[in-house]
């Protein structure tokens, strides 16, 4: 599990695309699941979760795009 103590999409999706499956937390946010390198909305969530989830997952697939 990583903490990250600033919410960037960005260095999260770098982290998730590479690991591909473990638990991540976001100061302020909370703990997230990935797997299959996706970011998963957790068991309780808050419309802070969705969006989040939302962001990190589109920089995921930019970062797909871009390494094809």
């Amino acid at each position: 599990m990583r903490l990250f103590k600033r919410y960037t999409p960005e260095q999260i999706a770098k982290h998730i695309s590479r690991l591909f499956k473990g638990y991540i937390e976001i100061d302020g946010m909370g703990k997230f699941e990935f797997d299959n390198a996706k970011l998963m909305v957790p068991a309780q969530p808050e419309n802070k979760h969705y969006q989040t989830v939302k962001e990190i997952n589109l920089a995921i697939n930019r970062i797909r795009t871009f390494a094809m």
